[in-house]
């Protein structure tokens, strides 16, 4: 167990550098440039080029990055182009937000869906159901969904805000009610996800011989299915927990715009279209270490289930 989480921890530090430079080049192509976003579209070019020339944006990219790299090292991301805060303290701020939604729509859909895949399991219509459900959910965009709940739940039945986001220490009910319909908004698709994963992996399960052993020795099939069944399919089901939370990442970022919440895919948002490099770097780097967090957790998860499982 050591020896992976060490493993997994050794394999953080490349995969961060690998991030950061790939975002640093594909965001360097983008058309505009901090400056201009700075000063406005009436910025003269002396103006503009002062600016670059302040903000180090004249000097070749590699040496941008390198100097972006010397000060990362040291857990120092910079200073945003743009409002001239440090990018740490701006990211720790969001990264609540962020957490709160992804993680809250994750347990979600997990607790969900993996009871309608196990009750899917075992044949009949609703096994059906679940199968069509799942099509569907997957069928249904983010921002569809984030604007009709607003609609319905917030503008003509006011059960919850439409928009914001509450701290948990300022308001913890008002920072239940602030995250409802987003969460429910980020946890649909992956619900439709995690149902059809625990189906599949539950029946199959259903269908081993020690199953038949199981029930022909008087087991009751409550314990069958949730105790034996459900813990021989629990791999492949955590395997696509993992993959949803990584996913709702990238999810979160329209439902985050939907619901103005000033969490880290709005931030991510904001800073792509105004060419903030130190920013976009910070939020990458972020998201790179949630990433890997997630893949050992799950790595760790998996020997805790089944001990028998061997991890490369």
């Amino acid at each position: 167990m050591l020896r992976l989480v060490l493993r997994r921890l050794a394999w953080a530090v490349p995969l961060a550098l690998v991030a950061s430079a790939v975002s640093f080049v594909l965001v360097a192509l983008l058309p505009g440039d901090a400056a201009r976003s700075l000063l406005g579209q009436n910025a003269t070019e002396a103006q503009l080029d002062t600016a670059r020339h302040e903000l180090g944006l004249d000097q070749p990219l590699w040496v941008q990055y390198w100097r972006w790299l010397s000060k990362a090292l040291h857990g120092d991301f910079g200073t945003s182009l743009i409002n001239r805060q440090p990018v740490a303290a701006q990211l720790d701020d969001r990264l609540g937000p962020s957490l709160s939604l992804i993680i809250g729509a994750t347990l979600l859909a997990a607790a969900v869906g993996i009871l309608l895949g196990v009750r899917g399991a075992q044949r009949g219509v609703l096994g059906q159901a679940v199968k069509s459900g799942s099509i569907i959910g997957l069928a249904i965009p983010d921002f569809w969904l984030g604007l009709v709940l607003v609609v319905l739940l917030a503008v003509k039945l006011p059960f919850f805000p439409p928009t914001g986001y509450v701290a948990l220490p300022e308001d913890p009910a008002a920072w239940f009610d602030s995250l409802v319909l987003p969460v429910v908004t980020l946890a649909v698709p992956a619900t439709a996800v995690i149902a059809k994963q625990s189906r599949d992996a539950v029946a199959t399960a259903l269908d081993q011989p020690f199953v038949r052993t199981l029930r022909a020795a008087g087991v009751p099939e409550r314990s069958v299915v949730y105790r034996h069944a459900l813990k021989n399919a629990a791999v492949p089901v955590l395997t696509v927990i993992g993959t949803v939370f990584v996913g709702a990442l990238g999810g979160a970022v329209a439902v985050e715009f939907i619901f103005a919440i000033p969490g880290l895919g709005s931030t991510a948002v904001q800073a792509t279209a105004s060419h903030d490099l130190p920013l976009i770097e910070g939020v990458v780097v972020y998201f790179t270490m949630i990433v890997i967090a997630v893949n050992l957790l799950v790595d760790v998860a998996y020997h805790v289930v089944n001990p028998r499982v061997r991890m490369s």
